[in-house]
């Protein structure tokens, strides 16, 4: 209990614990993994929790030879629940309170949550948002049982040995874990309250999946503090590529959960004898490989999640951001068998320190492996199996600041043809003007088949700027910070990559992965306006007249959708159309007095179905 004394937190938590029975504060990494698995040498350890006076068992722990498994036992809890985030303070928000969607008063549940804490076996785990040397102190008060919780956390995060810290550690957010609450108060869902206090960004996270609060609720307590102080905290990946030839670009690519961060930081994947699938027809299962004799050199910058502060910008009027997370929570459900990505397979099989994995089939005492994903009830393999992978384990990691060459946006898009339209009509490249690139950002298309939330498919928004599920405030003022983010940084460029299919071919991730390999052996040249092509739907700005790549083209069919039999010209109108209005549905929050002019001119013209022109006469754009 003495290293307590080095903390500076309210009176609440300073009474909860007092109150406790016991306290554990976690000083290394290994301390947190040994929470993780009970504590003790056991190979399954539950955690359980009593439930209107019933145990439940809510995840199982397995002890691997490269870490610890956690496994829910509820499918429900495999996945992220979009809707979540829930407003307990009275401060303006865009988001449901807390009184209106359940009918409690936050101070009843509050009261609640704090009575039950201070029955628990307690651990204290203090980490820093955003890193080390510019951050903020944060804290994780949680049940000693939920050790793997807290080692995600930590490894999400940057943990903090407290007998290490200089001065006292003073919490700026604070975690409140009540895993039962799921149960008593809120029906079997997924819930984390949010209270915006000025001194304490608190989080109530009533269930044990790690993403609504641990990840995407930190996220939240960053989008407040850019909010308050006028800078973004982008919703990205990122990489720095070298082409065979030294050409170096960085890609930034954004967009809505499953859209493609994570991928756009691995290596192409590439069939057993080395060709690359572009794709696959869906009706006559004809198959489109290239050869690619030698892929770029990659060097990770982010995963998700990365700041734009005012302090690392300069004068290249390019975009510059940081990492602002030390682990990455990578989804693997694409990594079905032995070989599909070797980088990883290997990082994972055998690391450098053990990992936490989730929602993988694991024995005890085995070798986790990450295309051994864990079955749901229904029979079909979990779609959301991720590992947490610190940052500090990925080769060629890029620490400092970078700027950012090109700026992405990933959409899922589901099938197309003229039988069945939908929005799937974007071909595997498309450059944008800046103000395309603005809008895509505040209607940011959830898109098809998502597997890393619980969703009920078809087209849905992830919110302004691809993280509106995790904002507590005002999209309206998130659109004017994201409009003078891109008027502030011209020399940065946009292009959109589609993924799963184009049209009527099944393409999964190629389109970038393909995009990326392109972009890269172009280096800083800009595209010729004369190998441009205006796409017939304006949203999508241009595409490529033809995509040559290792002295191979890509079929036009990949580039422009509407030249394929199974959609032509119809299919494609009939998807502009869904997409157009799509857009128009939800843009409709953002027209207020408050919006920054131009951006209401934007938005005017998407709203009239404007032309390509119109969006570049209102910001040019640098080919």
């Amino acid at each position: 209990m003495s290293n307590l004394s080095k903390f500076n937190f309210t009176p609440e938590v300073d009474a909860i614990l007092k109150a406790a029975p016991s306290v554990v504060i976690p000083k290394t990494r290994g301390e947190l993994l040994s929470l993780a698995l009970g504590g003790g040498d056991a190979e399954v350890f539950t955690v359980t929790y009593d439930v209107n006076s019933k145990p439940y068992d809510e995840a199982h722990i397995v002890r691997a030879r490269n870490g610890a498994v956690v496994n829910y036992t509820d499918d429900y809890m495999r996945r992220r629940d979009p809707d979540c985030l829930i407003i307990g303070d009275n401060k303006p928000t865009d988001k449901p309170r807390l009184k209106d969607k359940w009918g409690y008063d936050f101070e009843s549940v509050q009261t609640d949550t704090f009575a039950w804490l201070k029955e628990q076996d307690l651990m204290v785990v203090p980490f820093m948002v955003g890193g080390t040397s510019f951050g903020y102190e944060g804290v994780l008060i949680a049940p000693a049982n939920a050790g793997f919780f807290a080692g995600g956390l930590a490894d999400l995060q940057f943990f903090q040995n407290i007998d290490e810290y200089e001065g006292t550690f003073t919490p700026k957010v604070a975690i409140y874990l009540a895993p039962p609450f799921r149960h008593t108060h809120f029906d079997g869902k997924q819930v984390v309250i949010h209270n915006r206090t000025d001194e304490l960004y608190e989080l109530y996270s009533y269930n044990l999946y790690p993403g609504p609060s641990a990840k995407k609720g930190i996220y939240g307590f960053l989008l407040d503090m850019g909010e308050r102080e006028g800078w973004v905290a982008v919703h990205t990946a990122a990489v720095k590529t070298i082409d065979p030839y030294d050409n170096e670009i960085i890609i930034m690519h954004e967009g809505a959960s499953g859209g493609g961060k994570s991928e756009m930081c691995e290596h192409i994947h590439a069939e057993p004898d080395g060709r690359i699938l572009i794709g696959k027809n869906l009706r006559t299962e004809e198959k489109f490989y290239v050869n690619i004799g030698e892929t770029c050199e990659l060097h990770p910058i982010a995963d998700d999640i990365a700041l734009c502060h005012p302090s690392i910008q300069n004068d290249s009027k390019k975009l510059v951001i940081q990492d602002v997370e030390a682990g990455w929570f990578i989804r693997v459900d694409h990594i079905k068998q032995y070989g599909t990505d070797p980088h990883l397979e290997k990082a994972t099989i055998k690391p450098k320190e053990p990992l936490i994995f989730m929602s993988m089939d694991t024995e005890p005492n085995s070798t986790c492996l990450i295309w051994e994903h864990l079955l749901d009830s229904n029979g079909l393999p979990c779609p959301n199996p991720r590992v947490v992978f610190p940052r500090r384990l990925v080769h060629n990691i890029v620490n400092e600041p970078v700027e950012i060459d090109l700026r992405s946006f990933g959409v899922r898009t589901p099938p197309c043809t003229k039988e069945q339209p939908t929005y799937g009509i974007m071909g595997l490249m498309h450059i944008i003007p800046p103000a395309l690139g603005w809008l895509w950002r505040l209607v940011a298309p959830r898109g098809h088949a998502n597997p890393s939330i619980v969703d009920d498919g078809g087209m849905s928004s992830e919110g302004i700027g691809s993280y509106g599920y995790f904002l507590t405030g005002s999209v309206v003022k998130q659109a004017n910070l994201l409009l003078e983010q891109v008027l502030a940084t011209p020399n940065t460029r946009y292009v959109l990559f589609p993924n799963q299919h184009i049209g009527a071919y099944h393409v999964g991730f190629k389109p970038q992965w393909i995009g990326r390999e392109y972009i890269a052996r172009r280096g800083s040249a800009k595209f010729k306006e004369q190998s441009l092509v205006k796409a017939p739907c304006a949203l999508l700005g241009y595409t490529l007249d033809s995509l040559k790549l290792d002295g191979q083209y890509i079929r036009r069919a990949f580039l422009q959708p509407h030249t394929q039999a199974e959609v032509g010209i119809e299919g494609y109108e009939a998807g502009a159309k869904i997409l157009s209005d799509f857009f128009k549905k939800e843009l409709k929050k953002f027209d207020t007095p408050e919006l920054h002019p131009l951006g209401k001119k934007i938005l005017d013209i998407c709203m009239n179905d404007g032309t390509l022109e119109d969006y570049l006469a209102v910001i040019p754009m640098k080919y």
